[in-house]
């Protein structure tokens, strides 16, 4: 996904932009930081750089 990506989430009515590709290409720059169960949980999701 593009680092530009905003997801829309709509929670009780109100909605929410969140910047998902930002937030993806800085997990994956600092995957050495990530704990066992958060990559654990990446790859689960489908992130094979995890």
């Amino acid at each position: 996904m593009p680092r530009g990506h905003v997801e829309r989430v709509v929670i009780d009515g109100q909605e929410h932009h969140h910047k998902l590709g930002v937030w993806l290409s800085n997990a994956k720059t600092r995957r050495d930081k990530l704990t066992a169960e958060q990559l654990d949980a990446l790859r689960k999701l489908g992130m094979e750089w995890a």
